[in-house]
């Protein structure tokens, strides 16, 4: 389920897979070209749970093209029963034209999908 939710969300995001690990392997993706962040996740080696109101990861926030990649990525989420943590809306706290939604992902993470542009016509 993993691997199929992230695959779907980063092709909304405008990111893909860099390369293949095969079965068990990490999952990983970045921009479609040579710069740029990558991600990876890998499965749990110990149990546990994660919170993001413990020290440690807060969220993972995706810097996105455009208000409508931020709409569709709600969009998203919501077409699969996310826990919406804010609608697409300003967030003038972060910064002009800051235009952003959250939700949780099905391990509980906060995703962030974001744009720092005014709207356009």
């Amino acid at each position: 389920m993993t691997k199929a939710y992230y695959d779907e969300l980063m092709a909304v995001l405008g990111l893909r897979e860099w390369f293949d690990t095969g079965p068990g392997g990490p999952l990983n993706y970045g921009p479609d070209g040579a710069q740029g962040t990558q991600l990876f996740f890998y499965q749990a080696e110990e149990p546990g749970t994660y919170s993001r109101h413990e020290t440690g990861l807060h969220h993972l926030g995706f810097l996105v093209a455009s208000r409508a990649v931020v709409r569709e990525a709600h969009q998203w989420a919501l077409a699969r029963d996310a826990v919406v943590l804010d609608e697409p809306q300003e967030f003038p706290q972060y910064g002009e034209h800051c235009f952003a939604t959250y939700w949780l992902d099905p391990h509980g993470i906060k995703l962030e999908a974001v744009c720092h542009s005014p709207e356009t016509s």
